[in-house]
């Protein structure tokens, strides 16, 4: 597919080629016996365009097909006729292309797009091992606040509790004095990105090894405070929130290509019992 674009341009370098030289129209620019006229280039300006950008865009083209034609002279010249026979290029790719939109069709119009949570979680628990985590993950708060902010004993109380009025009353304090109020708690982020905004990169290992769910360090400007509320650890499972969205798109291909292979049996098994090919021994 990411080859049509140069199909394209080589069948246009081609027409070009071929043309015979029009003596009623003025040409734009000319390699060898090649010529480009106006005509060749009024589809590629976009209707709109002031005349500035109009004569940009001429510009630009025409320098671009001056360089592919002095290129295409040199293959011409220096390619044997083997090698610049490319019909059996030219149609595989129209084949592959016909193929892929009489497919996409087929997808539009019977492919079941809805994917169920119990249909994603049953894939998830048949396939964990598929799962594994290259990196710990973290869910939970991180605070960087200054030396001098006051109450901090407030603060230190308020980051560890699970509870609705603890979390309100330290939303308020972080609003009005923290440098960092960064709360995971409803989504994971690598526990790495997080770590790098600590000094002390020993201290970081209570964190990582799970024995402390809390950590707080001070340098001569800031305290750090750090709240693990969940990690998932590098080489377990990832956790199902994580994954979902892949576990949907999986499922979602995995059922294009069983319609895909559904098409191309029942086009081969109708074509079998209605004689329409033959294999010759």
């Amino acid at each position: 597919m990411k080859c049509f674009p140069c199909l394209i341009s080589l069948i246009f370098l081609v027409s070009c080629n071929n043309r015979p030289v029009n003596k009623d129209e003025k040409p734009l620019a000319r390699v060898y016996g090649n010529y480009l006229y106006l005509s060749d280039i009024q589809d590629v300006i976009p209707a709109g365009v002031d005349s500035t950008d109009s004569i940009t865009i001429a510009r630009d083209f025409i320098e671009k097909w001056i360089r592919n034609q002095l290129i295409l002279s040199k293959a011409e010249i220096n390619l044997t006729d083997a090698e610049k026979d490319v019909r059996l290029q030219i149609e595989n790719y129209r084949s592959s292309l016909l193929i892929y939109a009489y497919q996409q069709s087929y997808l539009r119009q019977k492919l079941d797009t809805v994917v169920s949570d119990s249909e994603i979680e049953a894939f998830y628990n048949e396939n964990k091992s598929n799962f594994i985590l290259g990196e710990s993950m973290f869910k939970g708060l991180f605070i960087k606040v200054p030396v001098k902010a006051p109450d901090i004993w407030k603060l230190r109380q308020w980051y560890r509790s699970e509870d609705a009025e603890s979390m309100k009353n330290l939303e308020g304090y972080c609003y009005n004095h923290a440098t960092i109020f960064d709360d995971f708690d409803e989504k994971w982020i690598k526990l790495s990105e997080v770590l790098r905004m600590i000094p002390e990169p020993g201290a970081q290992n209570s964190i990582i090894n799970g024995s402390r769910k809390s950590l707080e360090i001070r340098d001569n400007d800031y305290f750090y405070f750090l709240h693990a509320k969940e990690i998932a650890s590098e080489g377990t499972v990832s956790p199902f929130e994580l994954v979902k969205n892949d576990i949907h798109y999986i499922i979602l291909n995995k059922r294009k290509i069983m319609l895909i292979n559904e098409l191309e049996q029942n086009i081969y098994s109708d074509a079998q019992n209605h004689e329409y090919f033959t294999i010759y021994q």
